[in-house]
């Protein structure tokens, strides 16, 4: 019998489950074998020495746009896997609005069809909601889909869910959790129609965030929480950007919440200032707002109102978005450098390195029910990241790798380096580049309503 290929990870600096300490770990083929702080060196195994770096499970990015099927000019599942690795994230979730939407248990069936053996990082899939198919929802199986997108906002087609009786209906009957993308579209159209007598077309971004208003995030988070309690329904509200949405959701641990909330890199990063120099480089929805409400955000964090810290990585191209106001689309490509950002946020005292792991890989295993992931556990899939917080990285266009080849933090020296990345027990990223391994995997999903 040909033995299991081992691999031995020797004096790192683990982080997990709220602690950081001197350790060994022996990866086993797909597992984690042992965890232990002198684990002895054998013939059969490949060892690589850590040096003090940081040991992390990979991060788990519930919200990605990787724009496949119907929309790879600006990436697919292949080359945003790879980009996500070599931010040491190992597993993802992708939205739905593609092209054809992610709106049936048979579209979303053909997606996990079309990502098998293509994936670096393992992968998961949300199904759409829409105003007409509660009984594609309700027949929705636990294990079929990583969640229930529900755009109670400005969307494109057919993805936004704005009657009454069908919201009321899908928080009613969801059987896993739902996810809301919560903007209140009359109020943004409102002040869009304000921009336009003032300005015409030509719209400075610096309005982007009274267009795409805090008021017109309450509104629909507001209304978002209350179907949640009303109907007890697992609720997951998705790139909260305000301060006063945060008094809606409760400190404590996420498993003590049925109503839990998220934050996204990008809107812990930047605030509003940043308009004038990135313009529609920056333009993503819900808005980056006031330097307020993100030191807001970050005070919720610390607080544990918000539970999850992820990307919601959304390439368009270069040239879609050097345009202006209204033609630009929003959102920008974020998996390759989320890691970073957070590290250097943590090195400035504005969380812990252990809450950063807790928010981007422990809750999310245990929001979303992911067996056996999402910690560095004994027996669990070997899913990690090491770390040098010594080793500085620097952005350029030439290192980019999703697709669209820009990245909104081009020039910046974040203090951390991602050196490798471990996915099912094979290195797929290091010394700064990928391996060739694809290892990733549908990831299991665990828990019902």
């Amino acid at each position: 019998m040909t033995s299991v290929k081992k691999l031995l990870i020797k004096n790192a600096l683990l982080v997990n489950e709220g602690a950081t300490f001197e350790s060994d770990l022996l990866i086993a083929g797909e597992r984690i074998e042992k965890i232990a702080a002198d684990i002895p060196v054998s013939a059969e195994m490949d060892v690589l020495d850590a040096a003090g770096r940081y040991l992390i499970p990979g991060m788990i990015d519930d919200q990605v746009h990787f724009r496949e099927p119907g929309l790879t000019a600006k990436g697919d599942l292949a080359t945003e896997s790879a980009a996500a690795v070599a931010g040491g994230i190992t597993s993802f979730m992708d939205m739905p609005n593609v092209n054809p939407q992610t709106t049936t248990r048979e579209a979303l069936a053909a997606k996990y069809q079309l990502a098998a053996g293509r994936c670096t990082a393992n992968y998961g899939f949300h199904l759409g909601a829409t105003n007409r198919n509660i009984e594609e929802i309700k027949a929705l199986q636990v294990n079929e889909g990583s969640g229930i997108k529900a755009f109670m906002g400005a969307s494109t087609g057919d993805m936004l869910v704005d009657d009454p009786a069908a919201l009321d209906l899908l928080f009613e009957h969801a059987p896993v959790i739902v996810l809301t993308h919560c903007e209140h579209s009359p109020t943004i159209w409102e002040n869009e129609a304000l921009a336009r007598t003032q300005y015409g077309d030509d719209v400075p971004m610096s309005e982007h965030p009274a267009i795409r208003s805090a008021a017109a995030c309450l509104q629909s988070s507001s209304l978002a929480t209350s179907l949640a309690n009303r109907h007890d329904a697992l609720l997951h509200v998705l790139h909260l950007t305000t301060g006063v949405e945060m008094a809606l959701f409760k400190p404590g641990h996420r498993s003590e919440k049925r109503i839990t909330g998220e934050v996204c890199v990008h809107h812990l990063w930047f605030d509003e200032s940043r308009y004038a120099e990135l313009g529609t480089r920056i333009k993503c929805n819900p808005a980056i707002k006031t330097a307020d409400d993100r030191a807001a955000l970050l005070k919720a964090l610390a607080e544990d109102r918000l539970d999850i810290i992820a990307t919601d990585h959304a390439p368009h191209t270069a040239a879609e978005k050097n345009n202006t106001y209204f033609k630009a689309p929003a959102g920008l490509p974020l998996v390759q450098h989320a890691l970073l950002c957070l590290f250097d946020l943590a090195a400035q005292g504005h969380f812990s390195v252990e809450k950063l792991v807790d928010k981007t890989s422990h809750a999310v295993a245990d929001i979303f029910g992911l067996p056996e992931r999402g910690y560095l556990r004994e027996g669990y899939y070997a899913d990690l990241a090491l770390v040098d917080p010594q080793k500085p990285y620097t952005v350029d266009a030439s290192n980019v790798l999703c697709k669209v080849g820009w990245s909104p933090f081009e020039g910046q020296t974040f203090g951390s380096t991602i050196d490798v990345t471990v996915v099912n027990g094979e290195i797929v990223w290091q010394d700064g580049r990928l391996t060739g391994a694809v290892p990733g995997q549908r990831l299991q999903f665990a828990r019902a309503r």
